[in-house]
């Protein structure tokens, strides 16, 4: 398998998810945990690197690579740089007026600098000339180390044990501001200053005594070197900056540039709007990018986001899982030998099972485990995309976190979809399924009609379609005389987060049906009389689609079962039990 790993944006994840490029470059596989969950950021994948890389899973759609936005391999994090690490690229630019940092040609030890995380661009990005900052813009490309596992005061003998992979890296430079501020920083981070990509490639693919780096401008070759011809060998440099310093998987360390750069040619050049820079290393792949319109505004410098849960409260029941998401999770009888679990649905929250935990007694049998999924009630949203694939996943790390290898799920809605998804692809784990309502893969006007709520959310809030859901989804007699069901259903979709229901509508338009022949536990199937979400037809296909499956007729009631008849949702429950 070819280890060639890309982060790219989709429509449905416009974040980035990571992907494997094929042999020939042409098309992207998307990654998955053994879970089904997306691999979404490589500096998680090379954190677990040891513990997953044989289990990763091949994800869909494949996709031709021209069709997706190549975004940058690794971003959030400044990049560890070196400067003068090539002995002629040292003397040209000793020799150019440009070098305040040493008055020898020849650093005695490596010259170490960083660059701003909020210069990270990725592949196929315009450079912003930042013409009102400076006038002599240079470009310098570079092979850069990407880091595997965390370690402080690492020796040189063990240096090469650290090293995940490679990619490129173009250190586009303010030449002026790095001779005026002495240091570099200045001069090396402004925004879309640090172009890497397009790949990044795991070290088991690499010869590294064989690379070699070419920076071409506008087809013109400007650098050639191996990349074995560095003044402080890769290890020196791991050895360098880990001294007191803990270095992080992922962290990106860019071990210098080759003579010929443009300060280095006589009379000097510098890049102007327009110019074409590529970098290409051998086993790397090629960095391309153009030198954008000095007369358009800068660019939106994309934010760099924390690495913790985005909720400023106190929240004990909150836990960390290992794909990176934050769950609300609550237990009760623990010590139970059984195990009972409830996945509610969009715009819902655990809450909403209640009144049945209560109704069926389930406390004096079953060990309820009840959980916000992610984006919905006390859970945040764990990135700015998900499928009904990562939810079902956190059905199986929640059971994982409370000790139950088997249980009986209960889904309502999206989440019946979320429950059948993971029985389909789990049955050993399943004791019994309970579906309240639940949704299959929409038809061409459903997906419309999720697509457009999800901008209406993003728009205007969840008061924007909180009381045309809640008035469509009840039945005529709870509207009419259920002042407290109605109620319940309205505050359960006003305090949804707005982006976790927009999220979650996109991955209810974007869901296929799981192998419903998959699923092996008996199943019992609640259906409203007045249900406009799961009408009729889903239910007796679902009910043929799933062997051992039995349906209960709800009268009376539209899609939100469990709040307008809790009684009899919890009679046939504990019947069913």
């Amino acid at each position: 398998m070819s280890l060639r790993f890309i982060n790219y944006k989709t429509a449905q994840f416009p974040a980035g998810r990571i992907g494997l490029v094929n042999a020939n470059g042409s098309k992207v596989t998307p990654l998955n945990y053994p879970t089904g969950r997306p691999a979404m950021d490589l500096k998680v994948l090379i954190r677990d690197w040891d513990m997953i890389s044989t289990t990763l899973q091949p994800g869909q759609p494949e996709l031709d690579i021209d069709t997706v936005e190549i975004l940058a391999p690794v971003t959030g994090r400044d990049v560890l740089c070196v400067g003068k690490n090539y002995a002629e690229h040292a003397r040209e630019f000793q020799k150019s007026g440009y070098d305040s940092s040493d008055v020898n040609e020849q650093p005695d030890f490596p010259v170490i600098f960083t660059k701003r995380a909020t210069s990270i661009v990725g592949t196929g990005i315009e450079i912003f000339p930042h013409p009102n900052v400076t006038s002599k813009l240079d470009y310098e490309g570079e092979l850069a180390v990407i880091i595997g596992k965390a370690g402080i005061n690492i020796q040189k003998a063990d240096a090469w044990q650290y090293v995940w992979g490679a990619t490129i890296l173009n250190d586009v430079t303010a030449r002026e501001r790095q001779r005026d501020h002495k240091q570099f920083y200045i001069g090396k981070s402004l925004d879309t200053f640090c172009p890497m990509g397009p790949y990044a490639v795991h070290a088991s693919q690499l010869d590294w005594k064989s690379m070699e780096l070419q920076t071409r401008v506008n087809g013109e070759i400007r650098q050639k070197q191996s990349t074995n011809d560095l003044i402080f060998d890769i290890p020196t440099l791991i050895e360098t900056c880990s001294r007191g310093i803990t270095l992080q998987p992922g962290d990106v360390l860019a071990t210098g540039t080759p003579a010929g750069v443009g300060i280095g040619r006589s009379p000097p050049t510098f890049l102007q709007s327009g110019d074409v820079i590529e970098v290409e290393i051998t086993g790397l792949g090629t960095l391309k990018n153009k030198i954008g319109d000095s007369s358009a505004a800068p660019p939106a410098c994309r934010p760099l986001l924390a690495d913790v849960p985005p909720t400023g409260l106190a929240d004990t029941a909150l836990r960390s899982f290992p794909s990176g998401v934050h769950l609300h999770v609550e237990v009760s009888n623990p010590d139970a030998e059984k195990t009972i679990i409830f996945v509610h649905g969009l715009g819902g929250a655990l809450t909403n099972y209640a009144p049945i935990v209560e109704a069926a007694d389930l406390l004096s049998s079953y060990k309820v485990v009840l959980f916000d999924f992610e984006g919905h009630g006390l859970s945040p949203a764990s990135g700015s995309s998900t499928t009904v694939e990562v939810y079902a996943a956190s059905i199986g790390e929640v059971l994982d976190s409370v000790g139950s290898k088997r249980a009986v799920i209960v889904g309502h809605s999206l989440g019946g979809l979320i429950a059948t998804t993971f029985a389909a692809t789990n049955p050993d784990r399943v004791e019994k399924l309970v579906l309240l309502g639940p949704v299959k893969k929409f038809a061409p006007a459903g997906v419309e009609a999720l697509t457009k709520r999800a901008q209406t959310v993003r728009d205007g809030g969840m008061i924007a379609v909180a009381d045309t859901v809640a008035n469509a989804g009840v039945s005529a007699k709870t509207n009419s005389s259920r002042a407290l069901a109605k109620a319940i259903v309205r505050t359960s979709l006003l305090t949804t987060p707005a982006e976790g229901y927009a999220q979650a509508c996109l991955a209810a338009a974007a869901a296929d049906d799981p192998d419903y022949s998959q699923i092996t536990a008996p199943t019992l199937i609640f259906a409203g009389d007045e249900d406009k979400t799961c009408p009729k037809p889903t239910v007796d296909f679902l009910r043929d689609a799933i062997k051992n499956a039995k349906v209960v007729q709800l009268a009376d009631v539209g899609h939100w079962h469990q709040v307008e008849d809790h009684e009899t949702v919890a009679r046939e429950l504990k019947a069913f039990l």
